[in-house]
């Protein structure tokens, strides 16, 4: 029986790799480097995989496999693959020769990898060092990604998910180390996880995410479904992570994902005819309270995502909502987004904002989460969920705040965390000191402001005091501390002191 490769081969592999970039290049940098080229690494596998069940299936016949291989999933230009890069790991100019193999392989699948490589420079000075360190870099990670145990063959992973896990393992353990930059590109697993599950996606839901990110989210909204009857999209702005979620639906073996780069505050791309794109399902962690977020091109925006009022512009928080309840379908569409907490109470033109969405009743949850739970943010956060189409005229609080694992350097939600969540959540009911089910009229009484313990009652009484006992133990000290007292004068006495 042939061995197959497991997670717990492959993920030390991979960190282990990414010693050759530590202390060279920042930790928010060196993934754009170790996570292309492991993309490399696995479609070369792939490709290898499928040539030789080719040639078995065709008896021998190269020329027929060649036909074949060219009809591949991802067709690799001769000496683009990464054996011929190993293979020439001497080279002098190898950072040139990378380069070279990344930009025929986009050439070659330019409907599936058009500028997924076009940031990453492979033979850059200034980010990897001079000539001869570069090269000496560069070696070792391919030494590295070459380890025989690191074999990325599709027949030869335990499962069909080993590969997609050791990418977000790695981008994971990235943003562990990226420190303010990590938010910028990852959801941490328990949380998509959680938001996943509170949005519910179903068989058939086009799902979108308007700040993807790497990605995270949108794979753990497509594995909620369960089969591949979805449609995913998603747009971000910045081009390195942009890259990093195109190769991990890929990696994910979702290639019908449509991932755009682009500014979706300002310049949406996912559009339909003359408008917005729309979804079942909508989920985002943008930026938290984004500054310079385009308040000038949202005051003339042609698809009306505005008109409840203009966030403040250096405050972009209700931009990314009322971008997402805009693109939510009018029947079905569930939004889900992560926010930072003055997004609950602040005033002003937020104020106006959140009263119209409170009083079209398009929200239906507002979830605490603990501290410390994101990367590059020690702020405690909150879910919004918004539905089109609600059954009732209240939302439901709910404070997750004290139920984490205390860890370093984040917290984490643990299973039993996301399933307490989950089960209130659609039980819709109050629970004492962890949820309650308020009334739109008496959320008006409270002017809109959504701030969680004006809700949700977490106080703890002080246990009573029983002076009697208090004043017993009192005088019981007062007596030993005589006696000891006493015992110190005879001791004194007796040194004549």
């Amino acid at each position: 029986m042939t061995k197959k490769t497991t997670r717990a081969e492959i993920n030390p592999i991979l960190w282990r790799a990414c010693d050759t970039f530590r202390g060279v290049v920042d930790p928010a940098e060196y993934k754009n480097y170790i996570l292309p080229m492991l993309f490399v690494k696995y479609i070369s596998d792939a490709w290898r995989d499928e040539y030789e069940a080719s040639l078995a299936r065709y008896g021998g016949n190269v020329e027929r496999v060649q036909r074949r291989m060219e009809r591949s999933k991802f067709p690799i230009p001769e000496g683009a693959d990464f054996y011929s890069l190993y293979a020439a790991r001497e080279a002098d100019n190898l950072g040139e020769r990378i380069n070279m193999a990344l930009a025929a392989i986009e050439e070659a699948n330019i409907e599936k990898l058009e500028g997924v490589f076009r940031s990453i420079d492979y033979n850059s000075e200034a980010a990897l060092g001079r000539t001869r360190q570069r090269n000496q870099r560069l070696r070792s990670l391919l030494t590295d990604l070459a380890d025989p145990r690191l074999d990325l063959r599709p027949s030869r992973l335990e499962d069909a998910d080993v590969i997609g896990d050791a990418y977000e393992y790695l981008i994971e353990r990235f943003a562990a180390g990226a420190g303010k930059k990590a938010g910028e590109f990852y959801t941490p697993r328990p949380v998509s996880t959680l938001l996943a599950g509170l949005l519910d996606p179903r068989p058939g839901d086009r799902i979108g995410d308007p700040a993807c990110g790497s990605g995270s989210l949108l794979v753990r909204c497509a594995r909620a479904v369960g089969g591949d009857n979805y449609a995913l999209y998603g747009q971000e702005i910045n081009g390195a992570t942009w890259a990093l979620a195109k190769m991990n639906m890929f990696l994910h073996d979702i290639s019908s994902a449509r991932i755009d780069w682009g500014d979706t505050l300002r310049h949406p791309t996912l559009l339909e005819g003359d408008g917005l794109m729309t979804y079942d399902v909508v989920v985002a962690n943008p930026p938290f309270s984004l500054d310079k977020w385009g308040i000038e091109e949202a005051a003339v925006d042609p698809y009306k995502r505005f008109w409840r009022g203009l966030p403040p512009k250096s405050v972009g928080d209700y931009a990314f909502i009322s971008h997402m309840i805009a693109t939510a379908d009018v029947h079905t569409g569930r939004v889900g987004v992560i926010v930072p907490h003055g997004v609950l109470f602040r005033g002003g033109r937020e104020g106006v904002i959140r009263q119209a969405l409170i009083e079209e009743n398009l929200l239906d949850a507002v979830v605490g989460l603990p501290p410390n739970l994101f990367y590059g943010t020690g702020i405690p956060a909150a879910i919004l969920v918004f539905r089109r189409q609600k059954k009732d005229r209240s939302v439901l609080f709910i404070d997750a705040s004290r139920e984490f694992g205390a860890a370093a350097p984040q917290n984490v939600l643990r299973d039993e965390d996301v399933a307490h969540i989950l089960a209130v959540y659609r039980a819709r009911e109050a629970a004492d000191k962890y949820a309650y089910l308020a009334e739109l009229a008496e959320i008006a009484e409270n002017d809109y402001n959504l701030n969680i313990p004006r809700y949700v009652d977490t106080y703890e009484p002080e246990p009573e005091v029983d002076l009697a006992a208090v004043a017993e133990e009192i005088g019981d000290l007062d007596r030993r501390l005589a006696e000891v007292e006493a015992r110190l004068q005879g001791y004194l006495r007796e040194l004549g002191l």
